[in-house]
């Protein structure tokens, strides 16, 4: 595989910290890393370790295998000259092709559960006279932030052994590493680094790092090994940061060691599909989480139970999804989940209408796809999800935060002025974008969804559903235009109904339990959106004929927000899609195999396109839809996951 020099690669360790960068070396973006750690998983991430300079010795001379960039646009070194190919199997690994034909292997790989990350150097044929410099890039610093050159920063490193730590702030995890070649201390700053995506999205793109020493290795001698690690933080009255614990032995034998686990690790992952699944599952504290979305989302609530009957439920991960759902149940506060972790420590946002919603949907799925797989649900855990159901819905009836609350007509009312508490969630300023103050139309059917669920155990919510959905029928169709309203009662104002054309109006018809329309009207649904709104990479957020439609996702972030949910097309939004596409023709084989072949196999370009092996957050409305935001995205790989799996597998379980 020989992807554009752009593409991204990503190794996660499985505590919400990461390893990444692009095939061509450069960084290009502030959260490129060969050593990203969470403090408090997945929160609190740190980058210590920015990148390297390395640089192969021949008989011929001295060539890069590294490549920077610096202001104003200037890249040197240029190692992507010698790249031949790179593969992300089983970890990203560049064969280098230099001038006098000696070929050198480097490769990449992160230890799942540990903040650990391995390079390796290695000949391809034997060859005299090869030797290797390399030089690690630090800042220590949070992972949102730029670090410019200062005299705080700690160069001296400390020796325990064969490993080597630097302490380079206060209050800032220790870093460790471990190599099989010589190390000598040789302080300097590298100023002015460029970040070409932080300055194409607007934000600042500068930065300087600093670089203690230089490793040395004799790679006609074998394969050459540097093993990095982050520790605790020390507090920050001055007192050194833990040391990072490393496995015993020299640099080789812990790389062989952790690469052999790994290797077998990620061989047991049936698809390619399903191993970049793994990378979104995270610690926090004792439980589990899922990250949003890398580089730079942590866990968000919507995004966890949206993506967990993908990335878990789907693929079989029963234990995982139980870890979840039980980890986030103890976060209800008067029936709201939250939306976001602040990494810092602040108190959890609650601005979400649906995250709690979306979290009764999962806890549903979870139960059919136990007894599908012929398993218990042990009786604690039965009741906790249940009470937790129970306190969304109980709370959501008898209103909460934003406004929240059930109206007269049994529909959900949410929303005050300046709150974005649906997905589409972006705010300039005090201002919400497309703030949907009233009964949006996916939460009316995630509301009515988790009625009926909740019906089973009790008949005030069962009283409540009929209600919801005869209210539903009536309210939301657009008289004689074969499609639904986005809002109604906007803004609280009875009978002030909004029919804006946009993707929300799918999960009315699929990506739920239980659809909420049936025969023609859904059909009339479902084909409007594919007219409308359907692109190879998924839904645009609205449709190109209304006047506030953006046709790309670019710029500073307030014009980037103002395109968010303004056209920008939204992958997740394949999985509501191609459920309702295939509902509305019978679920036949013949439905399902159609869909795979014209809205799944289509996605298999982008696998190598953007962020590699996984799915972008977003891509552009108009052609060629190029894809932007987070290139790793949890709730875009999981629907896809769902897709593949359970909606399209030629005998989908039903619906319990």
């Amino acid at each position: 595989m020989r992807p554009e020099l752009s593409a991204e690669w990503l190794e996660a360790d499985g505590l919400g910290g990461f390893a990444s960068g692009t095939v061509g070396l450069l960084r290009t973006r502030r959260y490129h890393a060969l050593l990203l750690a969470a403090n408090t998983p997945p929160t609190g991430r740190f980058v210590l370790i920015n990148g390297i300079e390395a640089f192969a010795a021949t008989m011929a001379g001295n060539f890069p295998l590294s490549a920077q960039m610096y202001a104003p646009g200037v890249v040197h070194p240029d190692g992507r000259r010698h790249i031949r190919s790179f593969s992300v199997e089983p970890w990203p690994r560049w064969l280098f092709t230099l001038p006098d034909g000696t070929e050198i292997e480097q490769a990449v790989a992160a230890a799942h559960g540990r903040p650990i990350v391995t390079l390796t150097w290695r000949l391809v044929q034997p060859r005299k006279g090869v030797s290797l410099t390399v030089r690690p890039l630090f800042s220590g610093r949070d992972y949102h932030a730029l670090h410019r050159e200062n005299p705080a920063f700690r160069f001296e490193e400390e020796r325990a052994g064969e490993t080597l730590v630097w302490h380079p702030y206060h209050g800032v995890p220790a870093i460790a590493a471990r190599a099989n070649g010589e190390y000598a201390r040789e302080p300097i700053w590298y100023r002015n680094f460029l970040y070409a995506e932080e300055r194409r999205r607007g934000l600042d793109h500068v930065e300087d790092l600093a670089s203690p020493g230089r490793f040395t290795f004799d790679l006609s001698r074998g394969e050459a090994c540097l093993v990095l690690a982050a520790g605790e933080p020390g507090p920050s009255d001055g007192s050194a940061a833990g040391s990072p614990a490393l496995p015993a032995g020299g640099a080789s034998a812990v790389v062989r060691a952790l690469r052999t686990r790994e290797r077998r690790r990620r061989e047991r992952f049936p698809t390619r599909l399903q191993r970049a699944a793994d990378a979104y599952l995270a610690r926090r504290g004792d439980g589990l989480t899922i990250v949003a979305g890398y580089p730079w989302f942590t866990d968000w609530g919507r995004d966890t139970f949206i993506a967990l009957r993908g990335l878990c439920l789907a693929t079989g991960r029963l234990d995982a999804a139980r870890g979840i759902l039980l980890e986030w149940a103890g976060m209800v506060s008067h029936g709201m989940l939250p939306n976001r972790f602040p990494d810092r420590g602040e108190e959890p946002e609650f601005n979400s209408v649906d995250a709690g919603l979306w979290y009764v949907v999962a806890a549903h799925d979870y139960l059919a796809a136990m007894r599908a797989a012929s398993r218990r649900v042990g009786k604690p855990d039965e009741a906790i999800l249940g009470r937790t159901v129970e306190s969304i819905l109980t709370g959501y009836a008898e209103g909460t935060r934003f406004g929240i609350r059930a109206a007269g007509d049994g529909l959900l009312l949410a929303g005050e002025p300046g709150t974005q508490l649906t997905w589409m969630d972006s705010k300039i300023g005090a201002r919400a974008v497309t703030s949907r103050v009233g009964k949006p139309v996916e939460v009316e059917a995630l509301w009515i969804n988790a009625l009926l669920i909740g019906g089973a155990r009790s008949e005030r919510w069962r009283e409540m559903h009929h209600k919801a959905l005869a209210s539903f029928r009536e309210r939301f169709p657009v008289p004689g235009r074969g499609y639904l309203h986005d809002v109604v009662d906007s803004d609280h104002q009875s009978g002030n109904d909004d029919a804006t054309f946009r993707a929300n109006q799918i999960l009315a018809v699929g990506g739920l339990p239980f659809p909420l329309l049936e025969g023609a009207p859904a059909l009339s649904v479902v084909d409007a959106v594919e007219t409308r709104l359907l692109t190879p990479l998924g839904l645009r957020s609205l449709d190109p004929a209304d006047p506030a439609y953006r046709p790309r996702y670019e710029g500073s972030p307030a014009e980037r927000d103002g395109a968010y949910h303004q056209g920008t097309v939204w992958p997740w939004l394949l999985g509501p899609f191609v459920e309702a596409w295939v509902r509305v023709r019978g679920a036949t084989v013949e439905a399902k195999r159609e869909a795979r072949r014209r809205f799944i196999e289509p996605l298999a370009h982008h696998l190598e396109e953007a962020g590699l092996e996984h799915i972008s957050e977003v891509a552009d409305g108009d052609p060629p839809h190029r894809p932007g935001g987070c290139p790793f995205q949890a709730w875009s790989v999981g629907e896809i996951l769902r897709l593949s799996l359970v909606v399209l597998a030629a005998k989908a379980p039903r619906p319990v």
